[in-house]
């Protein structure tokens, strides 16, 4: 062989070889990235190529799939109640793929029938020639309480959380302003138009502000501060007076912070006259004395600065900040300074002291079923950790409940029902020019081991209601009391 066909036999063999090695690593080291890349037509195709599994609310379910034509994307999703439940649905769209329960990172596998626990049965529905189906995923949403927070809120932006405290399961999770998941499913031009539209809308209806999004929790937060000095033995006589003066000068500055109800008998007030009449004073006090590590030591274990809160789809990461001073200490105490937390954070807090202090994974599946409707999964309850302890908490509830009874959280009290409640009024903006948010903290509990906790978020700005009428006990209160009432007196 002449030395210029060799050459060119060598450099051909080198291709073949390049090509081989390129083939394998596709095939093999990226076959799995690539299979399921949301760039691969085919794995779009396969995806609406059958009906998926529904998601059920109260025993009917609250999706569905449609046949479509003149595309080889075969079907598409529809919803019903679609503002209503798109917290806890989120969306699967031919164009923008999923969120919530429907994407693929959660539920979505089971609903889409691709699930290792149905190979069995795709396997028998390929043999008997049965049109394939997905997996049903049944979750733990009270369709009564869903209903109360959703209407609740009307129009105000905010969110409303509910959990069960001795289980974890999520009753309702509520978000407003919401959209319905239906209006984009598809891919013909309309879809796309009412994408961008919820996409430019400045109120962003798609936000999922229970689950997704954090704001400070202003005096709602109060009842871990209470909860940390009770561990921690900075008090253990809740009628003791504090010592604390008002209005308080915040350690290290000149600032002195005031009570919001200046009659309030707060100067040296004891903790529970303090969380009667939320008496920033003694809970700025509190924080200070038990200082940053272990207000953040106790703030972790109620699940503050976990990243990972599934739910089973991932919450935002409620934060308590970690290098600070003295004043900013001091100021988390009463819910401000950089401390910020979703909804779902601060209804797991009322929830693990309602519970005596246990707090539970929170969780809106309650089993997954198969086409069949036999249950294959069913949730098991999950202890997150014992946040503080069981004596601790108890009082706390007794100065919720005094609180609901005489104080500020009258408006959520409930014939029949123990009720322990605390409103919050929380500070945003720069020197606080902002709106301020309105939150509302309750439980309550019948006589037959039932309860239910409720945390309830508003967000006033952009409606009608003048900043000086901005308290969470009259705004977002009776919200929290018909969730609770929807929950406990069916």
């Amino acid at each position: 062989m002449n030395k210029p066909v060799r050459h060119i036999a060598v450099f051909s063999g080198l291709l073949v070889l390049a090509l081989l090695l390129q083939a394998t690593w596709l095939q093999f080291a990226r076959g799995d990235e690539l299979s399921e890349s949301k760039w691969n037509r085919r794995v779009r195709i396969a995806a609406f190529a059958q009906p998926r599994g529904n998601i059920i609310v109260g025993g009917h379910p609250i999706t569905g799939s449609t046949e479509t034509t003149g595309s080889d994307l075969k079907w598409k999703r529809t919803y019903t109640d679609g503002p209503l439940y798109a917290p806890v649905t989120g969306f699967f769209s031919q164009i923008y793929g999923g969120t919530q329960l429907e994407a693929e990172s959660v539920d979505g596998k089971w609903l889409s029938g691709s699930d290792d626990r149905l190979f069995l049965r795709r396997t028998a529905d390929m043999l008997t020639g049965k049109k394939p189906r997905g997996g049903d995923v049944v979750t733990t949403i009270d369709p009564d309480a869903q209903k109360a927070a959703y209407q609740g809120l009307g129009k105000y932006k905010g969110a409303v959380v509910a959990i069960e405290p001795a289980t974890g399961k999520i009753l309702a999770m509520a978000s407003t302003p919401s959209y319905d998941p239906s209006v984009f499913a598809g891919s013909s031009g309309e879809d796309k138009k009412a994408w961008t539209a919820l996409e430019g809308d400045k109120d962003k209806p798609m936000a999922n502000r229970a689950l997704k999004e954090r704001f400070p929790p202003g005096s709602t937060f109060k009842i871990l501060t209470a909860a940390a000095a009770l561990d921690h033995g900075i008090v253990s006589d809740i009628d003791a007076p504090s010592g604390a003066p008002a209005p308080y000068t915040l350690p290290g500055t000149r600032t002195q912070v005031r009570n919001d109800i200046p009659s309030a008998p707060c100067d040296k007030a004891s903790l529970k006259v303090a969380m009667q009449w939320s008496c920033n004073n003694v809970f700025l006090d509190l924080a200070a004395r038990l200082g940053k590590d272990r207000m953040r030591e106790t703030a972790e274990k109620f699940g503050f600065n976990d990243a990972k809160v599934d739910t089973p789809v991932r919450a935002a990461k409620s934060v308590y900040p970690s290098d600070i001073d003295k004043a900013q200490t001091a100021l988390t105490g009463m819910g401000q300074g950089s401390l910020d937390a979703t909804p779902l954070q601060i209804a797991m807090m009322t929830a693990a002291l309602a519970n005596d202090g246990k707090l539970m994974k929170p969780s809106m599946v309650d089993s997954l079923r198969s086409p069949d409707l036999s249950t294959v999964e069913k949730h098991k309850p999950e202890v997150m950790d014992q946040a503080v302890s069981a004596d601790a908490a108890r009082k706390v509830q007794q100065m919720m409940e005094n609180t609901a009874g005489e104080g500020t959280g009258k408006p959520a009290l409930i014939d029949g029902l123990t009720v322990g409640a605390k409103t919050g009024t929380a500070q945003h903006g720069v020197d606080n020019k902002e709106t301020p948010y309105a939150w509302f903290v309750s439980y309550a509990k019948n006589g037959e081991g039932k309860s239910v906790a409720v945390a309830v978020f508003i967000d006033p700005r952009g409606s009608d209601i003048a900043r000086d009428d901005v308290h969470g006990g009259t705004l977002a209160g009776p919200i929290a009391k018909k969730v609770m009432e929807s929950v406990l007196k069916k």
